[in-house]
């Protein structure tokens, strides 16, 4: 008796501090992907970007209020960094004397907010489509992959423009038609993902458990396939912000008086030569972002990729190839 008390005391204990050190893990594994993104200064520097931009289009509508609209006359183009008028024209201002710093927060607003929402519900529709086709295979993948056929058959800016075209060029319809546009990118990597994980034995052992499909692919299928998603939806945003730029540089995208930086673009453009500015510098924040955007994705695939993990422990020079972890998005 004295022995068995001993042994399932020492078990007991066994348990406590395993259970301990695995409570203590637990945090240290939360905190392992800041220091992945640390060591790694570009992808920082890019992270560090992409939150200055949503703070300033988020917080800083707030606090730079009508500043966007407000035209003063006497300071009509004036230079960057020249703050005789006040520090709202510290990146100078256009033709109206409207404020280019606040009209560049403004705008980014306003190409987030077309940007996000599309990139959010084609990565929710089409990867829950893409998963659900490519578990259950035979008819619903064929008919999804047809499907995702037809749509990709068009460029997506060319059908932006078509439809927007027939359509009112609203917010709204061009957060629908870009969402319907890439769809089926997530669709294919989905259903890519799902019809591979399918055969894996830990779905076999739930199937085997009497596990319904719309829990397996909930339990079993989206954690696995959620990374790959995450990083096309990251370099999918790219490119949805640059064909909405592209569709308000167009003239059929966001319409004034609302402004984005594509529409800032357009319409600076025909002041060049004398108040270049005004189309530089949303030009000059669009390419930040996206560039910013890509080097966060070519760090979050290489970050939740176990196979390619120890590369950031590397230093960059002797990386190789990074870009060739980031999967193709179509255009």
């Amino acid at each position: 008796m004295t022995e068995n008390g001993a042994s399932m005391t020492a078990t007991l204990d066994d348990t406590a501090a395993g259970g301990t050190a695995g409570a203590a893990r637990a945090p240290a594994r939360r905190v392992r992907w800041w220091r992945l993104l640390l060591r790694d200064r570009v992808a920082t520097a890019a992270a560090a970007v992409l939150l200055m931009v949503v703070l300033a289009t988020t917080l800083g509508r707030v606090l730079i209020g009508d500043l966007a609209t407000r035209q003063n006359l006497d300071a009509t183009n004036t230079p960057p960094f020249h703050l005789e008028h006040g520090w709202e024209f510290v990146l100078g201002s256009d033709v109206l004397g409207r404020s280019v710093l606040a009209r560049l927060i403004v705008a980014g607003g306003t190409t987030l907010s077309v940007a996000v929402p599309a990139v959010l519900i084609s990565l929710v529709v089409g990867g829950a489509w893409g998963m659900w086709a490519g578990y259950h295979r035979g008819w619903r993948e064929n008919v999804s992959m047809r499907i995702a056929d037809i749509i990709l058959s068009f460029p997506s800016l060319l059908l932006a423009v078509v439809v927007l075209y027939i359509f009112s060029p609203s917010a709204v319809n061009i957060v629908a038609v870009l969402a319907i546009a890439r769809i089926p990118v997530y669709l294919r990597t989905a259903r890519a993902e799902s019809a591979e994980l399918r055969g894996r034995l830990f779905v076999d052992a739930a199937r085997t458990f009497g596990t319904r499909s719309g829990a397996v692919i909930v339990r079993h299928v989206a954690p696995v396939v959620a990374p790959t998603l995450l990083t096309v939806a990251t370099v999918d945003f790219c490119f949805v912000m640059l064909a909405e730029s592209s569709l308000s540089f167009l003239g059929i995208g966001i319409q004034p008086p609302d402004v984005s930086w594509g529409l800032m673009v357009a319409q600076g453009r025909t002041y060049l030569q004398t108040a270049w500015w005004t189309a530089v510098l949303p030009g000059l924040a669009i390419v930040v972002t996206t560039v910013s955007a890509t080097l966060l994705a070519a760090w979050f695939r290489l970050a939740t990729d176990p196979a390619q993990r120890w590369r950031l422990a590397l230093p960059r020079s002797r990386r190789g190839g990074r870009s060739a972890a980031l999967p193709e998005v179509p255009q």
